[in-house]
């Protein structure tokens, strides 16, 4: 089992103090049933922005100008992505896939014009696009979840080689795939994120037996590692402001085998993969403590809603 060391625990008390207003969208257990919610970081203040007994609702993605949220939902049998405004409104599905095909992480461009998204079962994953009305549906290429980079001209991926996941950039088509990581990553959850200005991609890579959190400049190719925690880091979301990554950290990598996944579903704990945060240097990682039991165990990210000056 990976353990992040205790001294970095303390940090939340000890540290700087998540800025009053700041409000994150993350998936939780803490009605029984799997929905979104927006959570105020400083007072724990909690809306259920999804309100759908019975389904599973995952994958929270927020617009650049914090209106609209796009989240994946099994409501209608399979895994679906739907986009709704940010107080839970006005929800519309995007995609009617059925069973065995399962929709996966998206992201905005910045002018709200674009969602990018995976699609997993029938074959190779594929990378998508899509209208926030729904038209314009496109297959781009062959990799997994997609991140297409603010102003909307490349995406960040995953793709499987033989030793592992690497880290790729390609143009927004899918075209000039470029591969950015030399060593493979058994463990997957790569979960790419772009900075707001574009320049630099926050991922997830191996480091021995835990996952940490890097920063890659695609046009350098220069790499910086930004967590040591020892743990399983995954699933970056950087704020508006580019200051702030939230990211999601677990005391194993659970997913390494189906025995171990089977484990913590079964468990289903609510703090097994925590939402933390640091500065965008990586320094100051910490707990986010309102959210220490109000999570839940899959790679959810937790993105910022919108900026506190957005208010």
């Amino acid at each position: 089992m990976l353990l992040a060391p205790a001294a970095l625990l303390s940090l939340a008390a000890l540290g700087w103090s998540d800025p009053a207003g700041d409000r994150l969208v993350v998936s939780s257990f803490r009605t029984g049933e799997l929905e979104l919610f927006a959570v105020d970081t400083a007072t724990g203040d909690a809306v259920n922005l999804t309100r759908s007994p019975g389904s599973i609702e995952k994958y929270p993605a927020c617009s650049y100008d914090g209106g609209r949220v796009s989240f994946i939902s099994n409501r209608e049998g399979t895994d679906n992505l739907y986009v709704m405004r940010a107080d839970g409104s006005e929800v519309r599905q995007l995609t009617r896939e059925k069973p065995g095909i399962n929709a996966g992480m998206a992201s905005w461009t910045a002018d709200g014009q674009w969602l990018y998204f995976g699609l997993f079962g029938g074959g190779p994953p594929r990378m998508c696009r899509i209208r926030p009305d729904g038209s314009d549906f496109r297959v781009v290429g062959e990799g997994i979840d997609p991140a297409v980079s603010p102003d909307g001209t490349r995406i960040a991926f995953a793709r499987q080689l033989g030793d592992g996941h690497h880290l790729f950039v390609a143009k927004a088509d899918g075209s000039d795939a470029r591969q950015l990581t030399k060593a493979g990553n058994g463990w997957a959850g790569v979960h790419a994120a772009w900075t707001p200005d574009g320049r630099r991609i926050v991922y997830a890579d191996r480091v021995g037996e835990a996952l940490e959190l890097f920063a890659c400049e695609p046009d350098s190719g220069l790499i910086i590692q930004l967590t040591r925690l020892g743990a399983a880091a995954t699933s970056p979301s950087v704020s508006p402001d580019g200051e702030r990554i939230t990211f999601r950290l677990c005391d194993e990598v659970y997913w390494r085998s189906g025995e171990t996944s089977r484990r913590a579903y079964s468990e289903r704990r609510a703090d097994k993969r925590p939402v933390w945060i640091m500065k965008s240097d990586g320094s100051e990682p910490h707990l986010i403590e309102v959210l220490h039991y109000q999570t839940t165990i899959d790679g959810s990210r937790a993105p910022f809603l919108r900026t506190t000056a957005g208010r």
